[in-house]
Parts: structure tokens; sequence; C-alpha cells
């Protein structure tokens, strides 16, 4: 509290200064950049740790959650005309990217221009994001290519079978497929049918996409998939971007008005000095004064946003939060590996536990980006959601992927929510191990044990199980599947009879999901925290959301909790009843009366 008291002060004391940033850093008819760079996510990362001077400080990736920020800001200035986007590469899932594009799209419908320039060109997912802008400008001498989706398997059985090694892989559901590569040479028909489908959904969305932003019909569109790459002059042409320019000459282009956009008819390219000259009455010296009067026309997003919040006061008081809970990465018991993407379960149990005791928490947001995992450890952590789930509304959030233990883990949610884009289902099991007696053998290493118990071999990877212990694992890995069915059918509130058709390890997109009730809306972060307040009610609309980590234990709240005080007075103890109560409420315990017969009252 004292500390931000002192901050707020200072604040106060530093308000001229401060106005006087946020004036220049916001220039009347100018456009903010955003530099996308690298690697795009759903929410904003936890702040880096200050590094030795020595260490190379790793670059945090760019958030939806802060462009949207940017956005909000944008829309409430009357003075910037718009965002340029500059982007150089984007390594975004499908989802992300949705969410990202719903967000530029936002920000055009409050009344902002959006200009998007692509010096390095673009491929698909950078086209995708750039059709949400009013025109788009590529480098000179790069390449357009909207090619589509693709996805190659590489099977390794007649590898493995040269080198001795001899895969077991348990499924549970026809489309279960994880495994398939260790033990076929080719795509199975159930695997092609579900990742047909998958890349037919995400085509539909990029053509849909390019359709809407450019401003041609769908078959048009298409066409540009099919018939790409183009060079830059050659997509000029066809109208699949407006201008070809380099930096210094889309600036003047921003400052003279001189850019093209999709409104207007396609036409050739024409080089960023003709249009310069013609803005400039034909004097080069014009055009360079021109250059440099819109140069300070341009602010980066990251000094736009400082001054922003330079304005803005710390809280005092602690105040209420939506939580938001990551699962990120495999699902694992114990992430043994620093560093890794993974989803721990003893974190995120920590963390589950840590929401529902924590009054600050309203709701809690979990958001979904995993394939799966171990099936006991989602089991841990989807027991821990249905307890949050007990005493504070839970939302799901999908992003990527959110299939096999994702989706496991987000069905005891109250809603869940996904992008069209989203990986989700993948309601089975799979198992796999691998015999090595062949390999060793030709390694000249033999084998021999000693044991008591006719399966205390069962786990050594020297020998291939036999029927009697392949009838275990299957009977293991039905039990398993089952209780999948039954946690997926109680979460969606349906019979099992009726999720069971739609198991069978199959995946489906975000939209097939929702289809199917297995998801029940479509979006990204910003709808499933409009769901979650909801829930809450017309106090939540004023709170923020923020992520909860707890990287220690925390201890399970008790199955029956119920105020000290209540149960000693049950007891019939009126006398010491108060007397214990504060007792016990001070050391932070709970304490329950059990009484083993009715006489016992008295």
């Amino acid at each position: 509290m004292i500390a931000a008291l002192l901050v707020n002060l200072l604040r106060l004391l530093l308000l001229p200064v401060s106005a006087l940033r946020w004036a220049f850093a916001a220039p009347r008819g100018g456009y903010v950049v955003l530099e996308i760079d690298g690697r795009v996510v759903d929410l904003q990362p936890p702040r880096v740790r200050l590094a030795l001077p020595w260490r190379r400080r790793k670059r945090a990736p760019l958030s939806v959650e802060r462009v949207r920020e940017l956005g909000k800001h944008l829309m409430r200035d009357p003075r910037p005309a718009g965002l340029l986007l500059r982007m150089r590469s984007v390594h975004a899932g499908p989802a992300v990217a949705a969410s990202l594009r719903d967000a530029l799209l936002e920000i055009r419908a409050g009344g902002k221009d959006i200009v998007a320039y692509l010096p390095m060109g673009a491929d698909t997912t950078t086209l995708l994001l750039a059709s949400a802008a009013r025109a788009i400008v590529v480098g000179p001498e790069t390449m357009v290519s909207p090619l589509g989706f693709a996805v190659e398997g590489r099977y390794v059985r007649r590898a493995l079978e040269q080198v001795g090694v001899e895969p077991e892989v348990f499924a549970k559901g026809m489309y279960k497929n994880a495994g398939e590569m260790l033990v076929r040479d080719t795509m199975s028909a159930a695997q092609r049918e579900q990742v047909g489908a998958l890349l037919d959904g995400r085509l539909g969305d990029l053509t849909a996409a390019l359709a809407q932003g450019r401003r041609v019909d769908r078959e048009t569109a298409a066409r540009w998939i099919d018939e790409a790459p183009f060079g830059a002059e050659q997509a000029v042409a066809r109208g699949i971007v407006d201008a070809v320019a380099y930096e210094d000459e889309l600036e003047h282009m921003l400052a003279a008005g001189s850019l093209p956009c999709a409104t207007a008819a396609p036409r050739r390219a024409e080089t960023g000095a003709e249009n310069a000259d013609r803005a400039s009455g034909g004097g080069g010296g014009g055009a360079r004064a021109a250059a440099r009067h819109s140069k300070s026309r341009l602010v980066a997003a990251g000094r736009y946003l400082g001054a922003r919040r330079a304005l803005s006061m710390t809280p005092v008081w602690p105040r209420p939060i939506l939580g938001v809970i990551e699962v990120h990465g495999a699902i694992v018991s114990r992430a043994r590996f620093r560093g890794a993407s993974l989803a721990s379960e003893e974190r995120l149990v920590a963390s589950l536990r840590a929401a529902r005791q924590n009054p600050r928490v309203q709701g809690v947001i979990l958001h979904v980006d995993s394939p799966g995992g171990s099936a006991l450890a989602s089991d841990r952590i989807h027991h821990e959601v249905t307890r949050l789930a007990e005493v504070k509304p839970v939302v799901a959030c999908l992003s990527n992927v959110a299939a096999s233990g994702g989706y496991y883990v987000a069905a005891a949610a109250h809603a869940i929510v996904a992008q069209p884009q989203t990986i989700t289902g993948s309601i089975g099991v799979v198992s796999a191990r691998f015999a090595l007696g062949p390999l060793l053998e030709r390694l000249g290493v033999s084998t021999d044990v000693v044991k008591r118990g006719a399966r205390a071999d069962l786990f050594s990877p020297s020998r291939k199980l036999d029927e009697g212990e392949r009838a275990v694992v299957e009977r293991e890995l039905d039990a398993i599947y089952a209780a999948f069915l039954r946690v997926v059918a109680r979460g969606r509130r349906r019979p099992v009879e009726e999720i069971e058709p739609l198991a069978q390890g199959r995946v489906y997109s975000g939209a097939d999901a929702q289809a199917r009730g297995l998801v029940d809306m479509l979006g990204g972060f910003e709808r499933a925290l409009h769901e979650l307040r909801q829930m809450i009610g017309p106090k939540a609309a004023a709170i923020e959301p923020a992520i909860v980590r707890a990287s220690r234990y925390v201890p399970p709240p008790p199955l029956l909790p119920a105020p000290v005080p209540t149960l000693l007075e049950l007891v019939g103890l009126r006398g010491i009843a108060q007397e214990v109560a504060l007792a016990i409420h001070c050391e932070g315990e709970r304490v329950l009366a059990y009484c083993a017969e009715a006489d016992d009252l008295d």
C-alpha cells in the first residue's frame, strides 16, 4: 500500500511531463507502428526477470492481449489516423492468428485506418492477417505466397524393423492415430479423413478472409491460392496486394495520402519514387522533405502505450481479479526440465487451489493450448478444475490445440469457448511401448531373467508382451477410455451414449466441435472473458484479468467447508463455542465435530 501511494505521488508530480509525453506520442493524423516479427501468443507473458549483463535477454513474444489494449487506446484517441502493421514474420497457431485478425478488425470497425507493410513478402499466415488492413504494401522483389495448408506424416515402421525395434501400440478409438507412424507405412483412411476435414475448414476460413478483406468473390480468392506464388508486381496486378514500396517510400506515401487500397480497382504497381515525385510535383528535394516530415508522423506502439500507461494510477487497495490459469504444452505430472513448455500437474493443481481459496479471484478462465499427455495428470488436474467450478465460475478458452488431455481438463468448465480453427476433441486413449529384444540380439547382448511373479518383468523393454499381458493393458485402457467418456458426458451434461459416437479419438475444428456440442461458443480470449463476466454479474464489468501462478504446494481445501462457530454450536457447546472458535480462527484452521450417537448431542 505504501509503495503504491509513493508511486502515485510521484506520478502526480510528473503529471505535466507525462501529459506532454502523451501529446508527442500521439501525432495528429499520424500512424502508430506495430512490429510483428516472430512468435505471437494469446496472453501477455510474465515479465522477464532481470538478466545478467553478459547474458542475452530473450525477446518476449507479441500477445493478442497487448494488441487489444493498443486498439482500445487508439479507438478512444482522435489524434492518430490509424495503425501501421510492419510484419516481417509471423509464427502463430491457427487460433491465435484468428484472434489477432479479430482484434485488427475491431480496430478498423472502431474508425481507425490500418495499413499492412510486408517488407519480406507474404506467406499464408502473414497474408491472412494483412487481409484485415485497408491497404497492403509489400517490399520490392518479394514473393506473395498464399499456398494453403498441408500436413505430412512420417512413418518409421520399416526403419524400426531394420534396427530390430518392435513397437506395440494400443489405441482406443478408430481415429486415435498418434501411434500409427510406428506400425504403418502410409496414412490410415481414418487419419486422412480427419486431417482432410481440418484442412478443409482452414482453407475455407482463408478463402473467406481474403475475399472479405480484398473485396473479391470467393472464387477469385480460391484461384489466388491455387495459382500462388506470385512476384510482388504480379500480386499487385491481380489485386492481392495494393502496392510495392521500400520502407522510406511507404512513409512518404502515408504522409501524402497516395496509397491505393482494395476498394479501388487493381492497377499496375508504381515505384515508390514515382509516387513520391507525383505527390511533390516532380521535385526530388520536395520528396525528401516530405519523407522527413512523414517520419515524424510515425510512433512505435511501445512508446505510445508507455505514454498512455504513465497517466494511469496504481491501485492502492488489492482489487478483485478474474483469474487466468494457463494449461500450455504437453500435460505431465512433473516438469523435470526447467524452461520446457509443459503443463505440469504440480503447478496447475497448486494454481487451481490458490484460485479457489483466494477471495480476490472472482472467477477463472482456463486457457488451454495443449495436445494432451499423461492420463493420470490430466485426471488430477480435471479434479481440481471440478472443485474450483463448485464454488466459482470457470470458462475454458481453447487456443490452437486443446485435444485429448487438453480437452479432458477443459470438460469440467461451465462453458467452453474455441476459435473456429482450434484443434480439439481427440477423446480417446493411446499407449505405445518398444520391444528391444531383436536389437539387443544384433548387438550381441543377451538377456537372462530371474523373477518371482508371473508378470514381474511386464515393463521390461527386452521382450514383447504375451497375449495375457496384452489383455491386461487393453483392459486398463478400456477403463481409462470409459472414464474419459464419463468426464465429457458429465461436463457436457449429456448421456455417455451421445458422447461415445463423437469420441473414438477423432479431432475436430472448433467450428465442427461447436456443431456437435463439444464447444459452447466460438471466439477467442475476449469472448471467454465476456462470458465469465456474464456469469459473475454486473459487478464484473470493471474487473480485469490476471494470470494466476502458484509455484509452491498449496494444500487442498476441506471437502466440507463450514464456519467453525456453526459446527460447535450444533454440538451444543455454547458456553465455550466463542473461545474455541476464536482460537481456531486465529490459527487459520477448521474443526469438524463428529457425534457417534444422537445421545451425544447433549
